[in-house]
């Protein structure tokens, strides 16, 4: 398993509409096969940055994620929204401390 982690910064007008989109989407998002975890963040300091938190069992599964008509979706309808290009993550857990 492994964490993808996206960042990504909204023009300030589009906040709502993004966030309405994910409210929409968030549960077919963590229902697709080989997504275990998916949360939601925004910055405490620039309430224009997010942050999406996902596990996936691989790299295959996201891949299969990224290449589905949901994620094309889901894309088309955020891309717009950006004042700033995303920024991406797939990261591995080196420790864990719970």
């Amino acid at each position: 398993m492994f964490t993808r982690i996206v960042k990504m910064v909204f023009e300030p007008k589009n906040i709502p509409v993004f966030l309405n989109n994910f409210e929409a989407v968030k549960e077919k998002i963590r229902g697709f096969e080989g997504c275990e975890f998916l949360e939601l963040y925004q910055d405490k300091k620039d309430s224009n940055v997010f942050f999406t938190y996902s596990k996936w069992q691989t790299e295959a599964s996201l891949e299969c994620y990224r290449n589905s008509n949901l994620f094309k979706e889901v894309w088309s309808q955020t891309k717009p929204l950006f004042q700033e290009k995303a920024e991406a993550w797939s990261v591995d857990t080196l420790y864990h401390l719970g």
